[in-house]
């Protein structure tokens, strides 16, 4: 094997650590001066990008699986521990401010050490060192190292008894090389400096979501708890079924979705996926379960200079490429199970309609204004060009494959980044924008001054909402001039954002028609792929119609894709990786114990669900569910999709250790009171698998369909337990008889995933291509074009000067 570092790169420690302990043989190849992770090469050629997923694979192979348990703590180290750690690292190095840093990190060791309280090993979960103890004594370590920072002493305790373990010793020295935060400087320097939570207050004393807490409920909170599940599910109706057209209704929670609409030119890749149609089809599903009236609409963008230049590379009408990638992006989307009301496209007669009367209300008030800009021009082809389409030496930044010059790429409910994006847009004033272009495929501008011209796509796109939903439903206005009665979700990729908070609000601000704008923006970060990024242009990464050629059914995709949903930062796709999730999370947790909990009520009590006489631990696990479900709803309602996710796994994880714990498969070999007990716990875990069924839904509508089925469940358990802030109720009572429970997942076996990712490499030939050889041809180019129509300031925007 081969370990890729980087000099000084902290996260290496733990690497280190794992590889001395396992006794793998590795050779150490140093990345130069790039402040990158280290990433591990495997013999057969895979490359693990994640510190704690190489050092978790590493235990594996050496025959020590982690414990549920050790990957909860893995998971708060990725998620709660490294921002705030990160944060103060650069406060504590950098900038000296030691006291600060202490403050940062308070709550993050006040878990830890109430962790510890409540066990009696020697370590974070056994009595010898896991995969946990040495994840976080590394992460933990150029901190406490410092006997200034880290007061509490089961922690100080912890931390120096993993530390005298002689791999901890080396790997710690050959990384930072006896001069603790000193050594770390280069590194940090090298980082994007972290954004400081003083104005949030760094004094939180817990992890953001809780979601790895045991809730601190009372004694008679925990009771009450118990005796609201023990009634069971209340008299109601079933879940209505969907009638279309969906329409707005007087006393109810009226949703409006979007996704970003994807472009026609090629076949969508996994990024895109995830970055707005199945984030939002998670929302939606998971909005109808609520009871919300919700619609959620969706279709191709299919005008502009791709598709032309698609059409000239496969030898077709720009009709005949939207038709043909319509109907391709429509298959898979089905595959994966995205569930829209209405998926259409923006080249109809609606579409032309309602933009050309948008255009004239924006001219009418004065919002236009006419103007020549510099534009792209290809001589030989006698084309005007958007910046993606020329490649060469760039005259602003000199980087010699730049392909045209944005500017720096800024990364941040509206989500965080929405936020900062739009900020940096509005921020030093908003200047008019150009709404038109020389092309042939396009919505005209019906002015009779400019025939020739089509509207610009980023003016005419988002329009496509309004037409497609016009083309759903003529009482389309209920939906988009309605804002006293609808909530607006748009869900896209983080560089889709300024066009859907300032461009798009302006142009239907200034119509002043009484349009729905948005109100809540849900940007993703960016999903790569492996060790480089998805391209549509080059062809890089897994597409969409690769996904169900691989064996491996849609929800398993659906949810590692989900799982690695790039919220706060970006994220990669990773086949080891997947495998990892689908065999750890999935299969050995997940699966495992829905599988248990239903084969216990057929082997041990002929099918039926047995009776239940709780004790004290029945209700806190109860109460624990509960929470859990809180949870659930809670980050779902902040669309924290990711977030949520590890509550439905968690939920498994206490399933697991309280079968595990109980052992009810002997029990019911025992006398009366161990059998009685026996059913107590398949009863409660058999009810748990219910809950997880409805909680799966929005995730994975498979297999939630196959719980439900399995175990018979009643229709409306989901709309029961979701109501309000949610209750985990009985659905299943004494004497309910459930069907054939079978197995839920497959193992992802490694040979498997060695033929995959060499089958699907992440390129696709193109050098050879029409598109290519065009792109060639573009070394020289005119900047000469004349563009009528800008956009101009409308005064009713707050903070907006211009457009």
């Amino acid at each position: 094997m081969k370990l890729f570092v980087s000099e000084g790169n902290p996260h290496c420690v733990k690497v280190l650590v794992v590889l001395e302990l396992t006794g793998v043989k590795y050779k150490v190849v140093p990345f130069l001066n790039r402040p990158v992770l280290p990433v591990l090469l495997l013999p057969s050629g895979q490359h693990l990008f994640s510190p704690n997923a190489i050092c978790q694979y590493l235990f594996e192979v050496g025959g020590k699986e982690a414990s549920n348990s050790s990957s909860q703590f893995l998971e708060w180290e990725a998620t709660e521990l490294q921002p705030v750690l990160i944060q103060a690292l650069h406060m504590v190095a950098l900038q000296g401010k030691t006291h600060d840093a202490g403050l940062v990190l308070k709550g993050s060791l006040s878990w830890l050490e109430q962790c510890l309280s409540k066990r009696r090993t020697q370590f974070l979960t056994a009595e010898t060192v896991t995969v946990a103890d040495i994840v976080l004594w590394a992460a933990f370590y150029p901190i406490l190292a410092d006997p200034d920072l880290g007061e509490l002493q089961l922690v100080r305790d912890w931390f120096e008894r993993v530390g005298l373990i002689p791999a901890c010793v080396r790997a710690s020295q050959k990384v930072l090389q006896g001069k603790g935060l000193e050594s770390l400087k280069n590194f940090l320097k090298k980082q994007p400096t972290p954004h400081t939570q003083e104005k949030c207050g760094w004094k939180r004393t817990e992890p953001r979501d809780k979601v790895y807490l045991d809730p601190a409920m009372t004694e008679e909170e925990i009771e009450a708890t118990a005796q609201a599940w023990c009634k069971g599910l209340p008299d109601c109706p079933d879940a209505p079924q969907r009638q279309h057209p969906i329409l707005p209704q007087e006393g109810k929670r009226n949703v409006l979705v979007t996704s970003a609409l994807p472009y026609v030119n090629n076949v969508p890749h996994l990024g895109n996926i995830i970055g707005c149609v199945l984030s939002a089809d998670v929302f939606a599903r998971y909005g109808r379960l609520r009871g919300w009236n919700l619609l959620y609409v969706c279709g191709t963008d299919e005008y502009g200079t791709a598709t032309e230049n698609k059409a000239r590379e496969e030898g077709l009408t720009p009709r005949e490429i939207c038709d043909k990638y319509h109907t391709v992006h429509s298959a898979i989307y089905k595959w994966f199970q995205i569930d829209f009301d209405y998926f259409g496209r923006t080249t109809t007669d609606r579409q032309t309609e309602i933009s050309q009367n948008i255009f004239w209300r924006l001219h009418e008030r004065g919002f236009l204004l006419e103007d020549t800009v510099e534009q792209l021009r290809c001589e030989r082809c006698q084309r005007f060009l958007a910046d993606r389409f020329v490649e060469g030496v760039c005259p602003h930044c000199r980087y010699p494959e730049c392909q045209g010059h944005h500017g720096t790429d800024i990364s941040g409910d509206w989500t965080p980044n929405a936020k900062h994006i739009t900020h940096s847009w509005i921020r030093d004033g908003l200047k008019p924008r150009c709404i038109t272009r020389d092309l042939q495929w396009g919505t005209p501008v019906p002015h009779p001054d400019y025939r020739e011209k089509v509207f610009y796509v980023w003016f005419d796109a988002p329009i496509g909402y309004l037409s497609i939903t016009a083309n759903y439903t003529s009482q389309w206005e209920k939906w988009w001039k309605n804002p006293q009665q609808v909530e607006l979700y748009n869900f896209m990729a983080k560089d889709n954002v300024p066009f859907h908070s300032v461009v798009f609000p302006c142009s239907l601000l200034g119509a002043q028609d009484n349009y729905t704008l948005v109100n809540h923006l849900i940007a993703t970060e960016y999903l790569n792929y492996e060790d480089t990024k998805f391209s549509k242009s080059r062809g890089v990464g897994v597409f969409g119609d690769m996904a169900k050629d691989t064996g491996i059914v849609s929800d398993v995709w659906r949810f590692y894709l989900l799982y690695m949903r790039p919220e706060g930062q970006d994220s990669a796709f990773c086949w080891a990786d997947m495998a990892l999730k689908n065999n750890s999370e999935l299969l050995n947790n997940l699966g495992n114990f829905i599988n248990r909990a239903g084969m216990f009520v057929s082997k041990f009590f002929e099918g039926c669900v047995p009776e239940i006489v709780l004790r004290e631990e029945d209700k806190c696990l109860i109460a624990q569910v509960c929470w859990e479900l809180k949870q659930y709803i809670q980050l779902l309602d902040k669309v924290r999709i990711r977030d949520a996710l590890k509550c439905i796994l968690n939920i498994s994880r206490h399933g697991n250790q309280y079968i595990q714990v109980n052992e009810p498969w002997k029990k019911i070999k025992g006398g009366d009171n161990d059998r009685q007990r026996a059913g107590t716990v398949t009863a409660v875990s058999v009810n748990m698998a219910c809950l997880l069924s409805v909680l799966l839904e929005p995730y994975m509508p498979t297999v939630s369909v196959t719980i439900r089925a399995q175990l018979q469940a009643p229709a409306c358990c989901g709309s029961a337990m979701l109501a309000a802030d949610g209750c985990f109720l009985r659905s299943l009572s004494t004497g309910h008889r459930i069907g054939t429970v079978s197995p839920l997942f497959q193992k992802l076996g490694s040979e498997q995933i060695e033929a995959l990712r060499k089958r699907f490499g992440g390129q696709q030939v193109w050098k050879n291509s029409p598109m290519h050889l065009i792109r060639k041809s573009q070394k020289n180019v005119d900047l000469s074009a004349t563009v009528a129509c800008f956009l101009s300031p409308v005064p009713q925007i707050p903070l907006a000067r211009g457009m």
